[in-house]
């Protein structure tokens, strides 16, 4: 998917910390041109007229929680509201292209709709999912582990059959049967390791849970959301990832092919 053609790229941020100036000179540095814009700013302009002269849109926000809640409370719940659910709904009918990287797997965990055209969902806290009741997610805060590629897609161009990460890994909510895999965690972590993330926001000492199994452990797929091309990668938590070669290559693949007419085509015969 490489381009010389650079990209008008609106990005979605705030929610979580990250280091901004080494996240945007990686989008630079792989051919984009970015509008950050931070949340709750970006929820007012999730539609398709005020995104219409963007060629993709980047979720790296996570929005939708009050982590000022009380202690045994958190995080507070906050609706989205109706003009962003029907703006979005309205944007995934329009066919933008998406990709959603990392942490945005989080948000707005009271908005059904937003899971599922993500492809899945980060709980901080237990929560009822399809129907069903689910743990609060699990997170290891850094992990050096090996990447596998799944397949052949317009995303994996030039990406190695496996490669090594330095990152947070999640075990999360995904919604397997929606998209097509593309990456995955070679081996399995030890389940020790995952730390819950319910405690880490109400506790202030270390975060301790029983150990889970290492079993959820696709990290990147690709779907459709309505008629929109939709890239979701796990990886993308700090500097170390941001500058990695690999990662940088699979992030400007999944923009580039979000924004083409193909994977248009594609998510609206989905």
């Amino acid at each position: 998917m490489a381009g010389t053609e650079r990209l008008n790229l609106f990005v979605a941020a705030k929610g979580h910390a990250f280091e901004r100036d080494p996240f945007e000179a990686m989008l630079r540095a792989i051919g984009m041109e970015p509008t950050m814009v931070d949340q709750p700013a970006a929820a007012q302009l999730m539609n398709p007229d005020a995104l219409k002269l963007y060629d993709a849109v980047l979720l790296y926000d996570m929005p939708g929680m009050d982590f000022r809640a009380p202690r045994e409370e958190r995080p507070g719940l906050t609706p989205a509201p109706d003009a962003l659910q029907r703006g979005f709904a309205a944007l995934l009918e329009s066919g933008k292209g998406i990709v959603a990287l990392h942490h945005a797997i989080a948000g707005w965990p009271a908005w059904p709709a937003y899971a599922e055209a993500l492809g899945g969902t980060f709980l901080y806290k237990p929560a009822t999912v399809r129907g069903a009741e689910r743990a609060g997610s699990r997170y290891v805060p850094h992990a050096r582990y090996a990447v596998r590629r799944i397949g052949d897609h317009p995303v994996l161009a030039g990406v190695p059959d496996s490669f090594e990460l330095d990152d947070e890994p999640y075990r999360f909510e995904t919604f397997d049967e929606s998209f097509v895999p593309l990456l995955e965690r070679a081996e399995p972590l030890d389940g020790a390791l995952f730390q819950s993330a319910t405690d880490a926001i109400r506790r202030t000492g270390a975060e301790t849970a029983p150990a889970v199994a290492d079993d959820r452990r696709v990290i990147g797929w690709a779907k459709a959301a309505g008629n929109s091309p939709l890239v979701y990668l796990q990886p993308g938590d700090g500097p170390q990832t941001y500058a990695h070669p690999v990662f940088r290559t699979i992030l400007g693949n999944a923009l580039r092919w979000v924004a083409s007419p193909e994977a248009r085509a594609w998510a609206a015969s989905a």
